[in-house]
C-alpha cells in the first residue's frame, strides 16, 4: 500500500523548500557583480518615502491609545509616572516593531508580489532572460535588499512617533514636561532591549521582501494568479514575521 502526504501538507512543504531555495539564489546572486545601484535606490524610495504616511499614522495611534488606556489603571496605583518607562519598554521592544511589520506586509509586500507577478503574466521576465537580462538580480535582489534595509528604518521611524504620541496623550490627563517624559524614556532603555528589537527587523524586511518576490515569481499564467500572488504574500510574510517574533524572544530571554 502506497504512502500519499494530504495535499496541504504537500503544498506546505514545497511552499518551505521553494522559499529556501529562493533564499539561498538570492544570497549567490546578491554577491556576484554587477549590482544594480540604481534600481536598489529607486526602491528605496517605492518602499520607504511611499510608506512614510502609513507607518507614520500607525505609530502614533499605537503610542496615543496603549498611554490613553494604561492612565485610568495606572493611576489607581498612584504610578502615572512609571507610564513612559513601560510605554518605552512596550513598544519598542514588541508592539511597534511586530504592528509596523505586519502593517509593511501588508503594503510592501503585496506590491511586489502583485508587480512581479503581472510582470510574469505578461512574459515580460521572460522578455528580460532574451535579452541578456538578469531578471532575478535587476527584480528579486533589489527588491529584498531594500526591504531588508528599509523597513528596520520604518520600525524605527513608528517607534519615535508612538513615543511622542504616548506624550501627547499624557497631557490630555495632566501636564508633563516633553523634557522629563523623553528623560524616564531613555532612562529605562537599556542595549539589551534595543538590539533584539533592532536585529529582528532585518529579519522582518528580509521576509516581507523575499516572500512577496517569490510569490510573484511563481505566478503561473493569468491575471488570477496576480492577486493569488499578492494575497498569499501577505499572509506567509505575516505568519513567518510572528514566529520570527516569537523565535526572538525566546533566544533574548534565554541569553538575558
Amino acid at each position: 500500500m502506497q504512502f500519499t502526504l494530504p495535499e496541504y501538507i504537500r503544498k506546505f512543504l514545497l511552499t518551505v523548500w521553494g522559499l529556501y531555495s529562493f533564499s539561498v539564489r538570492y544570497f549567490k546572486e546578491a554577491l556576484k557583480p554587477p549590482y544594480e545601484f540604481a534600481e536598489v535606490i529607486k526602491q528605496f524610495y517605492v518602499i520607504g518615502t511611499k510608506s512614510l504616511a502609513l507607518v507614520g499614522i500607525t505609530g502614533f495611534i499605537i503610542g496615543f491609545v496603549l498611554a490613553l488606556q494604561a492612565v485610568p489603571t495606572m493611576e489607581k496605583f498612584g504610578a502615572v509616572s512609571l507610564i513612559p518607562a513601560m510605554i518605552s519598554i512596550a513598544i519598542v521592544r514588541e508592539i511597534g516593531p511586530i504592528i509596523t511589520g505586519l502593517i509593511c506586509a501588508g503594503k510592501i509586500g503585496s506590491a511586489i508580489g502583485a508587480e512581479i507577478g503581472s510582470m510574469k503574466v505578461t512574459e515580460q521576465i521572460d522578455a528580460m532572460e532574451v535579452s541578456a537580462t538578469n531578471p532575478f538580480k535587476f527584480l528579486v535582489v533589489t527588491r529584498v535588499t531594500a526591504t531588508t534595509l528599509m523597513i528596520p528604518l520604518l520600525i524605527i521611524y513608528s517607534d519615535a512617533i508612538s513615543l511622542f504620541a504616548g506624550f501627547l496623550a499624557l497631557n490630555i490627563t495632566s501636564e508633563h514636561s516633553l523634557m522629563l517624559y523623553f528623560s524616564r524614556i531613555f532612562t529605562t532603555l537599556t542595549f539589551e532591549d534595543l538590539l533584539p528589537a533592532t536585529i529582528k527587523t532585518f529579519f522582518f524586511g528580509f521576509t516581507i521582501g523575499i516572500v512577496g518576490c517569490y510569490e510573484g515569481y511563481i505566478a503561473e499564467r493569468g491575471t488570477e494568479s496576480v492577486g493569488v500572488a499578492a494575497n498569499v504574500s501577505v499572509v506567509i510574510s505575516s505568519l513567518l514575521i510572528i514566529i520570527i517574533d516569537m523565535i526572538t524572544v525566546q533566544i533574548t530571554t534565554i541569553i538575558y
